[in-house]
C-alpha cells in the first residue's frame, strides 16, 4: 500500500516539469540548510543511533540485527517457557522471514542457537537459545540497553519519543 503511493508520486513526478522551490517549511530542502528538514534530520539521528549500536556491539562480534534475534529467541523462552518458532521470532522483530533465517544461520554456525524441526508440524523450525547464546544476550542487552539511554538521553525525558516514533514506524507491538 505504501509502495503503491510511493510509486504513484515518482510516477507523477516524472511527467511534470522541474518543479519550482516551494514556500513554507519545505523551502529549506532548495536552501543550503538541509537541518530544516525532518526527514534529513531523521535519517541522520538515524544514522548516529546505527553507528552507535556498531560500535556498542563490536565487542560481542555482533551486528544489530544478529543481536535483536539472539535477544529475541532469549527473551520469547524466558517469556513464554518454549522455544520461538523462526517466523514468531521475525514478527516479534518486525524482519524479513528470509533475511531472518540468514541471519540465525550466522548465529547457529557460531553455536549461539539451534534450529530444529516442530514435532507437530516438520515446516516450522524451533529456534533454541544455547547457554553460550543465552550469557551473550544477557551481557549485549545491557551494553545495547545502556548505548540506547545514552542515545535517547540527549531529547530530555526518558520514553518522551516513544508515541511519536511507533506512528513513524507504524508499530503496534
Amino acid at each position: 500500500m505504501e509502495e503503491d503511493r510511493l510509486r504513484e508520486q515518482r510516477q507523477k513526478s516524472d511527467s511534470v516539469a522541474a518543479p519550482s522551490p516551494p514556500g513554507g517549511k519545505h523551502a529549506a530542502l532548495f536552501t543550503s540548510d538541509p537541518g530544516e528538514f525532518e526527514g534529513f534530520l531523521f535519517w541522520r539521528a538515524s544514522l548516529r543511533w546505527q553507528r552507535m549500536m556498531t560500535a556498542a556491539l563490536r565487542e560481542f562480534k555482533l551486528t544489530h540485527v544478529q543481536c535483536m534475534l539472539l535477544v529475541g529467541a532469549w527473551l520469547m523462552e524466558i517469556e513464554n517457557g518454549q522455544t520461538p518458532s523462526q517466523r514468531e521470532l521475525a514478527e516479534r522483530g518486525a524482519t524479513d522471514v528470509m533475511m531472518t533465517s540468514q541471519v540465525l544461520s550466522t548465529l547457529e554456525k557460531r553455536a549461539y542457537i539451534t534450529r530444529e524441526r516442530d514435532p507437530d508440524d516438520k515446516r516450522i523450525r524451533r529456534v533454541s537459545v544455547t547457554p553460550e547464546g543465552a550469557a551473550l544476550a544477557e551481557r549485549a542487552l545491557v551494553v545495547v540497553a545502556a548505548a540506547d539511554e545514552e542515545f535517547f538521553a540527549q531529547v530530555g525525558e526518558p520514553g518522551i519519543l516513544l508515541e511519536p516514533l511507533r506512528k513513524l514506524a507504524a508499530w503496534e507491538g
